[in-house]
């Protein structure tokens, strides 16, 4: 049976708190930088708030995203998507869908609940 010990996913997980410092909704999935940051790019909190590792069920490590209602909206369309992004090193480092998609005006604010990005255990 494959086994990973939990040092080994915190240390892929541990990334995203440490560099992941602007969350953006995105009218797409994107699959680079430049797409999360501008392409799809609809609206940005910057600095979100990221746990640290901890145990994921079923199997697994994830790290958990804060709820926050300050994000700010900086186009106007349909948001799908979020993307967390290393402005730094100008890296796209996870997206994936929004559990609902929202119609968002530029000049607004957006509210995301708390999410979990996470790997499972082999």
């Amino acid at each position: 049976m494959p086994f990973l010990n939990d040092r080994v996913l915190d240390n892929g997980l541990a990334t995203l708190p440490s560099e992941g410092n602007r969350l953006t909704i995105c009218s797409a999935e994107p699959a680079t930088f430049a797409e999360a940051n501008s392409t799809f790019a609809l609206g940005v909190k910057a600095s979100p708030s990221i746990g640290s590792p901890a145990a994921r069920t079923p199997s697994g490590r994830r790290v958990t995203v804060a709820a926050f209602t300050d994000g700010s909206v900086t186009a106007n369309g349909t948001a799908s998507h979020w993307a967390l992004v290393d402005t730094v090193n100008s890296r796209l480092l996870a997206a994936s869908s929004l559990s609902a998609s929202q119609s968002v005006t530029s000049g607004n604010t957006f509210t995301l609940g708390a999410f979990d990005i996470g790997i499972p255990a082999p």
